[in-house]
């Protein structure tokens, strides 16, 4: 019974605002009117920008002033010569064209399956130099030689209009799966 009354003073009562905490609450005529938020919780603009987005396999078409060829020479020697735009890589070219280059890694410089021979030497000094990521996946690559690049690592310029590549009669694909295979046989 003597809870019950305490209980129904206290509801009775009006809100006790601490004397301590009170200076913490703003007056009524500096709260944010209710049409602006509070400076937390507004928008701020800032510059956005993007470059324009080039997919993988979505060749560049070529136009008059940029139009360049390139002959790829197939594992059978039957040679397919084709009209490409500058900026173009020959991963991206052999594939949209039905051209038999595998490029497992999707023409991140991760594998050697886009291996290219460049047929004239000439041609391959015009080329920038490879980088060593290139290299180093170069170095898996089946049938090396001297003229030796990744496909997905040469994009067309004016500086190679007219070259000549040959896809190498096998490709070496090191995945995963091929290690799996070997530690469950041993």
């Amino acid at each position: 019974m003597r809870l019950l009354s305490t209980l129904s003073r206290t509801a009775s009562r009006e809100p006790r605002i601490r004397p301590d905490l009170h200076h913490h609450r703003r007056p009524l005529s500096s709260r944010t009117h209710p049409q602006h938020p509070p400076p937390h919780l507004t928008r701020t603009t800032r510059p956005f920008s993007t470059t324009p987005r080039t997919p993988h396999n979505d060749l560049i078409p070529p136009t008059p002033t940029n139009s360049r060829r390139i002959t790829f020479i197939d594992k059978d020697a039957h040679p397919t010569t084709l009209t490409v735009a500058d900026g173009n890589n020959l991963l991206d070219i052999a594939q949209a064209h039905d051209l038999d280059m595998e490029g497992a890694c999707g023409g991140s410089c991760a594998c050697s399956t886009c291996h290219v021979v460049v047929a004239d030497d000439a041609m391959y000094d015009r080329m920038p130099e490879p980088s060593d990521d290139e290299n180093d996946m170069l170095d898996l690559a089946f049938g090396l030689t001297e003229t030796s690049r990744l496909g997905c690592q040469v994009v067309m310029s004016e500086a190679l209009d007219g070259v000549v590549v040959k896809l190498p009669s096998m490709t070496r694909n090191m995945q995963a799966s091929d290690f799996a295979a070997v530690e469950t046989k041993g």
